[in-house]
């Protein structure tokens, strides 16, 4: 007695235990598919073992029965021994159902089962092994069974019954044992084995009248004439879209005149009238044949599932066709959260964008004045916030992009991004540079410029180059990056305030009179077209030379795009005010003997009785005269 009530004790205290190890292993724990497989194949072999364990003390509970049946009531010790046995044996039994339940619903969370679907639909699911068969094999061969009870004539559906052996419950036609039915089935679906049989039992049934009733030759010459009907209503149905399709071409042919004008996107013609009626013409051959080809396809599980032999082939047709039809659904359904958020994300963009806008306009008209930040700086910082903000845009609506986390989607960004790093670093230091220039205000649209040994009028301006125009009417591009790293001179910035300064050099002899040279350069300059008569040119004496004076004449001009012109018309009315006042212009000096030569005055502004003078000859006691060809 005393060892029986250790050995339950001590049972009732591995339980618990065991169930706590058992919950140590999470099934869902389990990354891979072997590993899964694995946990499943353990479970197995446990759950084996214990039904062998079940099936002896099974055994060991009927002898002991028996032990107590024919014993006689004067042997009471032995009975009471034999009963405590027994009843020890039942508590085992209560504990191992227990573990083997905990054992199945850890199985149920990861294990898929085998279906029985003799006749294309699923009757029930197997999902243990019962002695040396798997679950697949109990499957295979219950689907067979069933099929040959079908298929034989002698079978009656109430000749199906229920039987219970030792450690299974059986459904047995005749001699014919259909499937067992094992504790361990019992306990996955919850049940006991008797109830589990009786359902089985009656699903069998069930699904054998039916076959037989859709294989009846009744039934067989209906399917054959509906098939025949599917099929004459899948033959209608092409030819009347292929005749509709036709009547809808030779309208566009004949009407189009009247509402079909071509594409045009404001001035430049997308799609002429032809080329539309050509586009529309093949869109819809394109749709004919797609919709034919949708209706030959349904076609085909309509009829197969006609017949009770093909329905497994119309269930895979369909299929095929539904599945990606209803993720294409479910995907835009589940989607939806993403897009709302992507089109609050836009609105609230566009406002934002629409806000700078306003101040931009509000900038460049004056309205709105900003210490130290200039008008023209308006429409390029927009430009810059506006190119940060469709970044910041992008980062943020990125992850609710589709396939934002696909292996694919970010391997094409890397690239992208990679690329982008070592294909454009001449580029990017360009676009610096622009930027750079455009808050330097070093010149503008319009002005005339000089970079390194280029003068002309900056005709474009954008991130990369500067484009200027010559007064030969050569277009020349200039990187930004060039522009920063040299010098510019600015002609035009000034001009129309304080006006631009033209200047030129020209050398006088020491004979003439500096008062005088200054009287003409000045009068020279006031006679120069675009020349400023307020303030007032004015001479520089830049240097006293071996053989000549050098004076520059600077003139107010502001016109600085009319430099060329200005500068040879003031250069043509020195040389008319100096050769009418009569003063020899010495640029270049002239290295000969000044007395004896033809002056270097135009013959046009000389007297009528003009000669060249003498050759002079001077001693310090006499003077000899003569001429310079005598």
């Amino acid at each position: 007695m005393k060892k029986i009530c250790v050995t339950i004790i001590f049972c009732w205290l591995l339980l618990p235990l065991s169930i706590f190890a058992q919950s140590q292993t999470n099934p869902y724990a389990l990354s891979s598919d072997s590993a899964k497989q694995i946990y499943i194949q353990q479970q197995a072999n446990q759950l084996k073992q214990i039904e062998l364990e079940r099936q002896a003390d099974s055994l060991k509970k009927i002898n002991l029965f028996l032990e107590l049946q024919n014993f006689s009531a004067t042997k009471l010790q032995q009975r009471q021994d034999l009963q405590q046995q027994l009843d020890l044996l039942r508590q085992k039994d209560s504990l191992r159902v227990a573990e083997q339940k905990q054992k199945i619903d850890s199985l149920k969370k990861i294990m898929h089962g085998y279906a029985v679907a003799p006749f294309n639909d699923t009757l029930f699911t197997v999902y243990t092994s019962l002695g040396s068969f798997s679950a697949a094999d109990r499957a295979h061969a219950i689907n067979h069974r069933i099929q040959e009870l079908a298929n034989n004539y002698n079978f009656s559906v109430d000749s199906l019954s229920v039987i219970d052996n030792i450690n299974t419950v059986d459904i047995v036609f005749h001699d014919l044992v259909v499937m067992s039915i094992s504790e361990n089935d019992a306990l996955w679906e919850n049940t006991t084995q008797q109830q589990l049989a009786k359902t089985y039992q009656l699903k069998i049934k069930s699904a054998i009248q039916n076959y037989r009733q859709e294989t009846s030759w009744q039934n067989i010459t209906k399917q054959i004439i509906l098939a025949l009907f599917v099929i004459i209503v899948l033959i209608f149905i092409i030819r009347y879209v292929i005749k509709f399709s036709a009547k809808i071409e030779s309208n566009i042919a004949i009407t189009h005149y009247t509402w079909i004008q071509g594409v045009k996107i404001k001035n430049y013609e997308l799609l002429s009238v032809e080329q539309e009626i050509h586009l529309m013409k093949a869109v819809l051959r394109i749709l004919k044949w797609i919709f034919i080809f949708i209706a030959i396809y349904l076609a085909f599980p309509l009829v197969f599932g006609i017949f009770p032999w093909t329905k497994k082939i119309a269930t895979t047709l369909l299929t095929y066709f539904v599945d990606p039809l209803k993720q294409i659904f479910l995907g835009i359904w589940h989607y939806l959260p993403n897009l709302i958020t992507i089109l609050v994300i836009l609105f609230v963009f566009r406002l934002v964008l629409k806000g700078i806008l306003y101040l931009k306009k509000e900038i460049e008209k004056g309205s709105l004045s900003i210490p130290g930040f200039y008008a023209d700086w308006a429409n390029p910082s927009f430009q810059i916030v506006r190119i940060l903000l469709f970044a910041f845009l992008l980062i943020v609506i990125f992850p609710y992009l589709p396939g934002s986390n696909s292996p694919v989607f970010r391997g094409v960004s890397v690239f992208l991004g990679v690329l982008f790093t070592f294909g454009s670093s001449g580029s990017l230091s360009n676009i610096i540079a622009g930027l750079v220039l455009t808050y330097m205000r070093s010149f503008k649209l319009g002005d005339r410029i000089q970079i390194a040994d280029v003068t002309g009028d900056v005709i474009e301006k954008n991130l990369l180059v500067t484009r200027i125009r010559t007064i030969k009417n050569e277009i020349i591009s200039i990187p930004n990056a060039t522009i920063l790293n040299s010098h510019t001179i600015n002609y035009s910035s000034d001009a129309t305030e304080r006006g631009l300064i033209v200047h030129t050099t020209i050398t006088i002899g020491y004979d003439a009179p500096w008062r005088q040279v200054h009287a003409l350069l000045i009068k020279a300059a006031l006679a120069t077209t675009y020349v400023e008569k307020d303030p007032e040119p004015f001479v520089l004496q830049t240097s006293l030379n071996d053989f000549y004076v050098s004076y520059q004449i600077n003139a107010y001009t502001k016109y600085p795009n009319k430099q060329a012109e200005l500068y040879s018309l003031l250069h043509a009315n020195i040389q008319d005010t100096f050769n009418e006042a009569g003063v020899e212009i010495m640029s270049a000096h002239y290295t000969n003997l000044r007395d004896g030569n033809q002056t270097t005055i135009p013959s046009d502004y000389l007297p009528k009785n003009y000669t060249a003078p003498n050759f002079n000859i001077r001693t310090e006691n006499s003077k000899v005269n003569g001429n310079k060809n005598q």
